[in-house]
């Protein structure tokens, strides 16, 4: 076994809990709309930080992008686009059906494609042996926690919404929000193989002098940066199409920026942190460990809604489904790291 791997898993078990908090602070916006936060965050977090971090620790970053071949980039910015449409169609489905209902259908389709697709394309070999079926076992354990977790958030949202409120317009949005949600998570892993694909780049890091994790950062400043580009074009579009420009200069704005801030910082250091989670961890970094990222995501995003109260005016019933989704997702988690022992 590989003697970083449960170092490497833990990481990734903190980086899942920073995940799930960094929408928390779009609570607490008072006078700026979506596209204005999203905006911050977008250049902060998937532009700024992980451009800065890869100009500042890894040496010769333009002559490694250089030294190799297009093919070996184009890839991971390909999926790094992909994955920036889906982070757009994230953001918009957290405002239409909330925390709850996003992440477990995100997740739990993401963690299909993002978990299994690099195990086939690096290590078939390993899908039917020990290692590999314990990650086929664990993933129906999953979808069904997903399942309860959505039944329980939709339930929610029905218990408390406004009776006042006319019965068509909450479904069509659910549907559209389903829909965006579904999409999302299709492509919502895309980073993850991105990062998976990009073997070259962190081949020609450590080549030019870069450490085995401060590496990582040449491939997230490519991914990210590809995924930045249809954040910023969605976000300008709505602030030219809402007229919500001049609300960067209301009063009020230091406030409003310091939660985008705030969003950018703690996301985009829990995709930082995957990553040197899932190097550390080794060749099922991109496999198990990003299993056990949205997994953890998904328990800590649970556990913030019940701190926050988001679950206070449910009822019993709805709370059992709660508790079930947690514990069959805490049952795909267990049996996920367990095959870290045939590692």
């Amino acid at each position: 076994m590989n003697n970083h791997f449960w170092f490497g898993m833990t990481v990734i078990l903190v980086s899942g809990a920073m995940n799930a908090a960094f929408a928390l602070p779009m609570k607490y916006s008072r006078i700026w709309k979506w596209e204005n936060l999203w905006l911050v965050f977008s250049v902060v977090g998937i532009f700024l930080v992980p451009w800065t971090m890869a100009l500042g620790l890894v040496p010769g970053l333009m002559q490694v992008y250089s030294g190799i071949t297009p093919r070996a980039l184009f890839l991971p910015a390909l999926f790094g686009l992909f994955w920036g449409f889906a982070q757009v169609t994230f953001g918009v489905s957290l405002r239409m059906v909330g925390l709850a209902l996003t992440y477990a259908v995100v997740s739990g389709l993401a963690s299909l494609s993002g978990s299994l697709v690099p195990m086939l394309a690096f290590h078939p070999e390993e899908l039917f042996r020990p290692r590999g079926l314990l990650l086929l076992l664990s993933i129906p354990f999953l979808i069904v926690g997903l399942v309860f977790y959505a039944i329980a958030g939709r339930r929610r949202e029905k218990e408390q919404a406004d009776p006042h409120a006319g019965p068509s317009a909450p479904k069509s949005s659910f549907a559209t929000g389903l829909a965006l949600c579904i999409f999302t998570g299709i492509f919502g892993s895309s980073y993850n193989l991105g990062f998976a694909f990009a073997g070259d780049i962190l081949q020609a890091s450590k080549a030019h002098g870069a450490g085995p994790l401060t590496s990582t950062y040449a491939v997230w400043s490519l991914v990210l940066g590809a995924g930045f580009i249809p954040n910023l074009v969605y976000c300008i579009y709505l602030l030219v199409k809402n007229r919500t420009g001049n609300l960067f200069a209301r009063s009020g704005w230091p406030r409003e920026a310091v939660l985008g801030v705030t969003m950018g910082l703690t996301w985009v250091t829990a995709v930082l942190v995957y990553g040197i989670g899932a190097t550390l961890v080794g060749a099922d970094g991109t496999s198990v460990g990003y299993m056990l990222f949205l997994a953890a995501s998904i328990l800590f995003a649970n556990a913030f809604g019940l701190m926050a109260g988001e679950w206070k005016a449910s009822s019993p019933r709805t709370r059992k489904f709660l508790f079930a989704a947690v514990a069959f997702i805490l049952i795909a988690v267990i049996v996920v790291n367990l095959g870290g022992l045939f590692s």
